[in-house]
């Protein structure tokens, strides 16, 4: 309001990532504490923390909330967050999925499919078109952009803007590119879903999922939070106090790791063990005009292919003395994982090799891949 003589500040991301959720009154903490309890006097404010929350709980949704511009909803991981929304789908309901999706989501799906008479359709991401065709006869659109593990970029503005304008709910999993880069619920997006986990812990100690949802969208917000009141599936105390310190330092974290990226990506589309570099930094990325206008960073995760065969990529995954051969992502170190071997991913490219690039110096990190690439070259 233009009388109000404390006005909000509009802070950048940068700094609500830092500021937002903590403590304001004189003689609190400066950082929200870990409130580990599981019930509270009766009469006034909160009685049980399964439905009604805590201050940690809070804080931490609040700060993601404000970053993406909605109501954050934290779950105990990304996948109880995936889940709560998918839950609320009726039996025979019509779903949009990216045909490269997370492979927690094609799970989910597929039983979606085999229980309740779910209709799913699997589309390329990058096809923008075939998506906008089919959103007047969908019941739930799915969007993962950056994709898991290919990094194919989606249109998500175009999609957003056009589920919304058709009336039909849609999710984007923003985990890869996280709220520094990307804010679906600006576009239209119902919910804008992270496996907190990953970039906004940013330290491989914890389990943690939210669901933001769109300003307005009051009868989602109460079904999600009804969805994670049923499951069961609430945060734990010292999870979400670590999520959200760890949230405190993504925009350092990000810009440290995500120009690594760019760096080990360009080399590695120069190696000669390397067949094919898959990373939206690249000018060679098919959806390249896609991310240069709705990214405002190409991220932290390079996927690239080996010259070879499954058996000498894992070889040479034996050689790395750095970066660690780890399934999850998002951490302050550089992970790797040649994503075939994983049940449900056997139809990858069989040398794949999905890598989340950290925050350690860049020559350390480009030495270990190169000795490691190098040591073993198929002719």
């Amino acid at each position: 309001m233009a009388n109000d003589p404390h006005p909000v500040p509009s802070y950048r991301p940068e700094t609500i990532a830092v500021s937002a959720g903590r403590p304001t009154d004189l003689g609190q903490p400066l950082n929200t504490p870990i409130v580990p309890a599981s019930n509270f006097l009766s009469g006034a404010g909160p009685e049980y923390s399964r439905g009604d929350g805590t201050e940690t709980v809070h804080a931490f949704e609040t700060a993601i909330g404000e970053l993406e511009g909605g109501t954050g909803v934290a779950f105990s991981s990304g996948m109880a967050a995936i889940s709560a929304i998918f839950d609320n789908l009726a039996v025979g309901a019509r779903v949009v999925v990216p045909d490269d999706s997370y492979q927690g989501v094609t799970a989910v799906v597929s039983d979606g499919e085999q229980r309740l008479g779910w209709k799913v359709l699997r589309l390329p991401t990058g096809d923008t078109q075939r998506w906008l065709d089919v959103i007047g006869s969908v019941d739930l659109i799915w969007l993962e952009s950056p994709s898991n593990p290919l990094l194919e970029v989606g249109d998500v503005p175009a999609i957003c803007a056009a589920a919304k304008a058709a009336d039909v709910l849609c999710a984007v999993d923003n985990t890869f590119a996280t709220p520094l880069s990307q804010k679906p619920l600006d576009h239209g997006a119902t919910f804008s879903v992270h496996s907190a986990t990953k970039f906004i812990g940013g330290h491989s100690d914890l389990l943690s999922g939210i669901v933001v949802v769109a300003k307005g969208a009051d009868e989602e917000l109460d079904a999600i939070r009804r969805r994670r009141t049923f499951g069961g599936a609430f945060p734990g105390a010292l999870e979400t106090f670590l999520a959200l310190r760890g949230l405190r330092t993504l925009p350092l974290r990000l810009e440290k790791s995500q120009s690594n990226a760019q760096v080990l990506a360009r080399r590695l589309s120069g190696h000669r063990a390397v067949s094919e570099v898959r990373y939206p930094g690249l000018p060679e990325h098919p959806a390249s005009e896609v991310v240069k206008r709705t990214l405002a960073g190409p991220g932290a995760m390079v996927s690239f292919e080996t010259v070879g065969n499954a058996i000498s990529a894992d070889v040479r995954l034996t050689r790395l003395k750095l970066i660690h051969p780890a399934t999850s992502l998002g951490g302050v170190e550089s992970t790797i994982e040649r994503r075939a071997k994983l049940v449900g991913q056997e139809h990858l490219p069989p040398t794949l090799l999905r890598m989340s690039v950290g925050c350690e110096h860049l020559e350390d990190l480009w030495d270990d891949l190169d000795q490691a690439l190098g040591g073993l070259i198929e002719r």
